[in-house]
């Protein structure tokens, strides 16, 4: 066999990932604040970018012009008038004036809460000390995360002092705050709320764990009590707080949703608006766009704004994809969830992204980025763009139904069962498949599990 060399052409197919292209796929998948950010970092690389702002109009000089007419008074004609009409006298208008100090710009937080209460109480300029350490010690459930020994050893107190000014802590609202574990918070809310259930106490202290997981027949045998008493005391137990700093939590750890979309019904239809507002709007700057009209085009300067020129372009193109891309696939899903708008959660279908990317006409993992991090505001609520991309359930008569829908029918099953006597999974399944729902017990107890419901046992009463 004899080996040679030689030169041939052939055409071949392959995906290459240019810069651009990654920039792209990078711009879909990135959620609003996200997207902001970037524009941000690209605004401060490329100098060609500018912000095209709608909302700021140039006035012109005869605007201008006109405004000053308007707001020119003669001082001297309206001197010569007041002069001539003598003095006036009478009763002063009363006026309830706008003070801005009267504004909270911010909640108080839990430590300034407390400092509050610690300065009206009265105590000694020691005990004022320990208990400023004691309350910025205390975490964001109000409970104290250092021991009284650290403490008195690094403020070089008595730990008596310590213990004291620690009490005084407690006695301050909200309740159960300045505790050092679970325990003493609800004893501190039960001695200061005057709850007086014999046996509760002893309850808190020996049998919390056994009260979580149901063990009332075990609690009840311990205490002398019977099952029903065990019931009540967890009634009681129930109505306080476990956590009493958590509404004093800062505003700026509250996080807001601002929706990519807003879908309205209009008549019969649904109508797809894109929140454009959340965005900035970008353009190129005319400075640059002249010079680089102006300029040579084999100079540096012409070559360096021509490259930029072609990224900002570039830029400004897949946001602008960006946002078609979102609108299509939103437009989609309301086209197949449109039972879920006009009824509710029960009528939620069944959905997968290959068939939104089979109906946008783009590939799966597209659809993917596009939803990604992605909230839409609707008649019934807001909504992650995820939410409505379901596993589904197969009926009897061969039609799916949605995770979530089989959830709402638990739940609306479990509320409306004796307390008494509680259903078991097995008939929850039972109940479902009546419904023509085919759903197995190991499912039922997945989905009540991820709805945070106890299991038959467990919701029991006596």
């Amino acid at each position: 066999m004899q080996v040679n060399f030689s030169l041939t052409l052939s055409q071949t197919q392959k995906l290459v990932m240019t810069p651009e292209l990654r920039q792209a796929i990078t711009i879909l998948q990135l959620s609003t604040f996200e997207l902001g950010q970037y524009i941000e970092n690209q605004l401060l690389e490329n100098p060609l970018l500018d912000l095209n702002d709608d909302f700021i109009k140039s006035e012109t000089p005869v605007e201008r012009e006109a405004d000053d007419r308007e707001d020119s008074i003669d001082w001297e004609e309206y001197f010569q008038e007041e002069a001539g009409s003598g003095p006036i006298r009478g009763p002063r208008e009363q006026r309830e004036e706008v003070m801005y100090e009267n504004f909270i710009s911010s909640t108080p937080s839990l430590q300034e809460h407390l400092m509050m209460q610690l300065r009206f109480a009265f105590i000694s300029k020691t005990e004022l000390k320990i208990g400023e350490f004691l309350i910025g010690n205390l975490d964001k459930n109000g409970y104290l995360s250092i021991t009284v020994d650290e403490v008195a050893k690094l403020l070089k107190v008595s730990k008596k002092d310590v213990e004291d000014t620690l009490k005084i802590i407690q006695t301050f609202d909200p309740a159960g705050v300045g505790a050092r574990n679970l325990i003493e918070c609800l004893l501190i809310q039960i001695e200061q709320n005057g709850i007086k259930a014999p046996k509760i106490k002893e309850l808190v202290t020996n049998h919390l764990e056994d009260l979580a997981e149901c063990r009332f027949s075990k609690i009840a045998e311990a205490l002398n009590i019977s099952m029903a008493e065990v019931q009540q005391l967890k009634d009681i137990l129930v109505t306080l707080d476990p956590k009493p700093g958590r509404n004093f939590s800062s505003i700026n750890d509250v996080q807001y949703i601002i929706p990519d979309a807003v879908i309205e019904k209009v008549g019969n239809e649904y109508i797809v608006i894109m929140n454009d507002s959340i965005s900035p709007k970008l353009s190129i700057n005319p400075y640059y766009r002249a010079l680089l009209t102006s300029e040579d085009k084999e100079s540096s300067i012409c070559k360096f704004l021509s490259n930029r020129l072609d990224s900002a372009l570039w830029l400004i193109k897949s946001i602008e994809q960006r946002r078609i891309t979102l609108q299509k696939v939103i437009e989609s899903i309301v086209r197949v969830q449109r039972e879920f708008f006009d009824n509710g959660l029960i009528y939620l279908k069944p959905l997968t992204m290959r068939e939104i990317a089979d109906m946008v006409g783009v590939h799966e993992s597209t659809v993917s980025r596009a939803i990604s991090g992605k909230y839409v505001q609707t008649p019934r609520g807001v909504f992650e763009l995820k939410f409505f991309f379901q596993s589904g359930l197969e009926n009897v008569n061969g039609t799916m139904t949605s995770a979530e829908s089989t959830k709402k029918l638990i739940r609306e099953i479990i509320e409306g069962e004796d307390s008494y006597n509680p259903l078991s999974d097995q008939k929850i399944a039972d109940i479902l498949k009546q419904k023509g729902i085919s759903i197995s017990r190991r499912t039922v107890a997945k989905y009540r599990e991820e709805m945070g419901i106890l299991s038959s046992n467990k919701r029991k009463r006596y």
